[in-house]
């Protein structure tokens, strides 16, 4: 499912391992339309870690968001939430370790980035500054 009208894009996906490829493929594509390819590759990397992280803690859909930046804002907003309650934490990872990453590479790669719980679950939410 999908709503792509207008300043924001939001799709939902099932909890299936196709749905980290179907979600990095509709940012791009959004972010195109948008004339944000600049920023297409990094969004849809990000969200790419966002939509894995859901799918090994989270059993059900997962929603994905666009927001697109106003002239004044210069920020394309992306949420991606699930219905696990649990907000995540960042963790050091040792150099053998296969996960925990993730969120240390949204931090450095994002303008900011948060979590907020909601009554169906939690968003996990980062900012990309868009070049004028």
């Amino acid at each position: 499912m999908s709503d792509t009208d207008g300043d924001f894009a939001t799709w939902t996906f099932s909890a299936d391992p196709g749905a980290v490829r179907a979600a990095r493929s509709a940012v791009r594509d959004q972010l195109r339309r948008w004339d944000l390819d600049s920023i297409g590759d990094l969004a849809a990397l990000l969200v790419s870690e966002l939509v894995t992280n859901a799918l090994r803690h989270a059993e059900g859909p997962i929603g994905v968001r666009l927001v697109r930046p106003s002239d004044l804002a210069g920020v394309l907003l992306v949420e991606v939430s699930d219905p696990l309650p649990d907000l995540p934490r960042e963790r050091d990872a040792r150099p053998d370790d296969e996960s925990g990453r993730g969120l240390r590479l949204l931090a450095s790669a994002s303008r900011r980035w948060g979590a907020r719980p909601g009554a169906d679950g939690k968003t996990v939410w980062f900012e990309l500054s868009v070049p004028r």
